[in-house]
């Protein structure tokens, strides 16, 4: 079931990208002779008499298109055909282009709204308070003998409790430890469940204080508060924003510096970390925590499709819309034939890439 909900969101996010396409291109009065929903065999197809479109809806769930008379002509055959998208206005090419990705960010930002509408804003506590919990265990010392681990939260010391919006009073509470006291017992939390433990701290002779062997982090605390109609629209406006920067400083690191690409995948991948997530959500906190976490993949996917096309890789958007500002540029356009081959090749590339992230994901599910 997850690994439909996955594959549905994957086919939500493209048909949205496509139907921006196509709208455009109605609004445009630019004829389109496919919109094909997956790849692949067709299972399904029609065709408009008014528009003279085929309808389709093919067998592997992993894509789609809508596809344009004339567009990859590199033969020029069809360069007289009225219904050719090059015979059509720059701006009304570059409109229609730029539509699908902008439909990808229509449809993060809608989701957001009404996720926030449904669910708050989460704000913090006022005053600010934070919940203590163990950050990093060190490879050797009291604590990693005791069994401590990364992601615990320590509630209790010999009976006092440790969670009083600070973080002094854990720290505090193991630098005071003085030789000839019995063992600190530590109530801990750990995966939503109690368990005890007992750690007698050491003495640091750098750091001038008793030490248990962690690095000691804080949860701030934290409300939710309900969005109000502006409000809600504000903070989506903010949740995008903050993703797709992320984003894109995730893509500069990678170019730049190679980071994050053993976390690359394919679709396979992507369907795989979806229903993971989702799943885990649901075990975790009910079909509403599942709900919430399925919307918020949908809206920093739905962001990162969007500007992952308008990147200037032939094959994709962001190469044809570098075309078009040349075209514009020069008052004439660049030869058909020779645009087509650059996206021709630039899409068996991006197929040869898919392949290959398919492989990479394929094996990662098996070890």
């Amino acid at each position: 079931m997850y690994i439909i909900l996955a594959i549905l969101l994957l086919a939500i996010l493209i048909v949205v990208h496509e139907f921006g396409h196509f709208m455009a291109a109605r609004a445009m009065k630019i004829d389109v002779c496919e919109f094909a929903v997956g790849f692949g065999p067709k299972l399904v197809g029609w065709k408009s008499k008014k528009y003279e479109t085929t309808f389709a809806i093919r067998a592997i769930p992993m894509g789609g298109y809508c596809s344009f008379y004339g567009e990859d002509d590199a033969t020029g055959k069809s360069k007289d055909d009225p219904r050719n998208f090059g015979n059509h206005s720059v701006w009304k090419r570059m409109f229609v282009i730029l539509m699908g990705p902008m439909m990808n960010f229509v449809l993060a930002f809608v989701a957001a709204v009404v996720l926030i509408w449904c669910t708050g804003i989460t704000v913090a506590v006022e005053p600010e308070q934070v919940d203590p919990f163990i950050q990093e265990v060190m490879a050797s010392g009291p604590a990693h003998d005791a069994g401590m681990k990364a992601g615990d939260e320590v509630l209790e010391i010999n009976g006092k409790n440790m969670m009083d919006g600070t973080m002094d009073t854990l720290l505090n509470t193991i630098s005071s430890w003085k030789e000839g006291d019995g063992p600190l017992r530590m109530t801990i939390r750990r995966n939503g469940e109690t368990v005890q433990t007992e750690v007698t701290p050491v003495w640091n002779e750098e750091a001038g204080k008793m030490q248990i062997g962690v690095y000691i982090g804080g949860y701030l605390r934290t409300e939710t508060k309900p969005a109000g109609f502006f409000g809600g629209i504000g903070e989506a406006w903010r949740m995008c924003t903050n993703a797709g920067g992320a984003i894109l400083r995730a893509l500069k690191n990678l170019v730049t510096k190679g980071e994050g690409l053993e976390d690359t995948a394919g679709p396979v991948g992507i369907v795989s970390m979806i229903s993971t997530q989702v799943e885990g959500q649901v075990k975790q906190g009910g079909a509403g925590a599942g709900i919430d976490m399925f919307t918020q993949l949908l809206i920093l996917i739905s962001i990162n499709l969007g500007l992952m096309n308008l990147l200037p890789i032939p094959g994709l958007d962001g190469s044809r819309l570098v075309f078009g500002i040349i075209e514009a540029i020069r008052g004439k356009p660049v030869p058909p034939q020779k645009e087509a081959v650059v996206h021709l090749i630039g899409m068996g590339l991006l197929l040869a890439l898919m392949v290959f992230f398919t492989f990479k994901d394929i094996m990662r599910l098996f070890q």
